[in-house]
């Protein structure tokens, strides 16, 4: 089985693509590019906002506090500095980082939108154009119809003159034959 490769094969198939609208947003498809570094990067703000990381934060900040105030280790006695430190440093990045994926995923609904937006215009004319396809049928149906409702009529009243012909013709012939007996 061999598929056709030609231009214009591939131009219809490209035409016909269930995608095609999204094509020119693809190169929003990662926050941070397309690296290991865009990957981990984007997995690590989308984290931020997660459960898991809350409940892992608040734990961790607990038993931070804890183990300080309790003095079974001194290396961050109150007012707890490194800890306000940690929270500054964990801001620092985390902010410009999730600036950075709402701004791009903004971006990314955007071009989705317009996408679809495209799509459904596309359907608005390929529905429009069907209208007017089935109302061309349909006219050139009443017209056929109507041609043939004339082909009717004209047949069945030459169908009623050679009855007529057929009958005076018999009328002649018989009235003939009386007279030649």
């Amino acid at each position: 089985m061999s598929s056709d490769t030609s231009p214009a094969a591939q131009a219809k198939a490209a035409a016909n693509h269930t995608l095609r609208f999204h094509r020119a947003s693809l190169h929003l498809s990662s926050v941070f590019g397309d690296g290991w570094f865009a990957q981990k990067a984007e997995a690590f703000a989308r984290f931020f906002g997660t459960p898991v990381f809350l409940i892992a934060q608040t734990l961790i900040v607990a038993l931070w506090i804890g183990i300080n105030a309790s003095g079974l280790v001194h290396f961050d006695l109150y007012p707890f500095i490194l800890l306000n430190l940690a929270f500054s440093l964990q801001a620092a990045y985390a902010a410009p980082l999730i600036l950075l994926a709402q701004t791009r995923q903004a971006d990314r609904d955007k071009a989705l939108a317009q996408a679809d937006a495209q799509h459904r215009e596309a359907l608005a004319e390929a529905a429009e154009q069907r209208g007017q396809h089935a109302a061309a049928q349909s006219d050139a149906l009443l017209a056929l119809m109507e041609q043939n409702t004339r082909l009717t009529e004209l047949t069945h009243h030459l169908s009623e003159r050679i009855e007529a012909l057929t009958l005076e013709i018999h009328n002649g012939v018989i009235s003939q034959s009386r007279q030649d007996s």
